[in-house]
């Protein structure tokens, strides 16, 4: 299995990209890593090796970048050059912690739409109370959707759910206001009805005050709703660490205590941490796409990584494909 690797996107590339890279590398053998970017930055942290290929060039697409004339002009981005070896069929899937928005420029028009998506999905899972997590999509690839595009990320989430995160049956949420049936706007009204219809496990509606308690494995919402409600729980997972880093360094006491329960803080953190469950995955597309936080670090993109290498192995966008059609 071929996968190509953006080694020059996200806030500490190359090197965390890199780390990462050789993490997979020595964990999977069954692996081949295409890695793209500044040779001579790329050999600071890692030599070229058997199933690792430096592609080299200097060019980079930079999270400051507008994303279409980005891709556009840039023919020779790392990014870009990683997108076009997935669709050249060199690499069989792609990972990069760069710009969001150039990255899904270049998925739409390098990699390709499957036929019949209207539009692709960012969809990134998220750690729950249980440690389970869940789904969620759209996060922002779409900032509108009809309720045909709902339905449609709905049976993509459902797809993945199963075949990567080994969920037999599972169960699929519409984000909603309220529980009931008739709560919400047009858009989510409408949605509850063809959700209704469809050969899926769907539950109805589901409260974001529940997300995290696990109410569904995926949850379906527009991409602006989506992105607000990941906004909001980063902030607060962030804020309440803040809050209590603070509060247990305030005094000799608070100190004393926070040394004893030190290894239950950082249990507690990595529980939040969604980097844990991977990368965000770009569905609808040809063949998987992973989008890797911005601030990844070599955990991060080791785990975005083993998401790509296990849909690759599942096969997941002609499963897409095939329910789809």
């Amino acid at each position: 299995m071929k996968l190509a690797v953006d080694a020059m996107g996200g806030d500490h590339a190359p090197k965390e990209i890199v780390l990462g890279v050789d993490k997979a590398l020595k964990e999977f053998q069954d692996i081949e890593i295409l890695l793209y970017g500044d040779e001579a930055e790329i050999s600071k942290y890692i030599t070229p090796r058997e199933r690792l290929n430096i592609i080299h060039t200097d060019e980079m697409i930079t999270g400051t970048d507008e994303p279409v004339r980005a891709v556009r002009r840039k023919k020779n981005a790392s990014m870009v050059l990683m997108a076009q070896s997935v669709a050249d069929g060199k690499a069989d899937a792609c990972i990069s912690a760069g710009n969001t928005g150039a990255l899904m420029t270049a998925s739409l028009f390098i990699v390709g739409r499957i036929e019949g998506i209207e539009r692709p999905a960012l969809a990134p899972t998220l750690p729950t109370l249980d440690g389970k997590g869940f789904l969620m999509l759209d996060m922002g690839a779409n900032v509108d959707a009809k309720s045909e595009h709902l339905v449609q990320y709905a049976i993509m989430g459902s797809i993945y759910a199963e075949k990567v995160r080994g969920i037999k049956n599972p169960k699929v949420g519409l984000l909603n206001i309220g529980s009931e049936p008739k709560k919400g706007n047009e858009l989510t009204k409408k949605t509850f009805g063809l959700l209704s219809d469809t050969n899926i496990h769907f539950i109805g509606n589901v409260e974001s005050r529940d997300l995290l308690d696990g109410a569904a494995d995926v949850v379906v919402t527009d991409g602006f709703t989506g992105n607000m409600v990941l906004k909001t729980i980063e902030g607060t997972a962030l804020s309440i660490f803040s809050m209590l880093k603070k509060t247990l360094t305030s005094s000799f006491k608070t100190k004393m205590a926070a040394g004893l329960i030190k290894n239950d803080l950082k249990d507690l953190k990595n529980m939040l941490d969604y980097s844990e469950y991977g990368g965000a995955g770009l569905f609808g597309l040809n063949a998987p796409v992973i989008k890797a936080h911005g601030s990844s670090n070599e955990n991060a993109l080791f785990n975005a990584i083993r998401q790509a290498k296990t849909m690759v192995e599942n096969d997941v966008s002609n499963t897409i494909k095939r329910a789809i059609k």
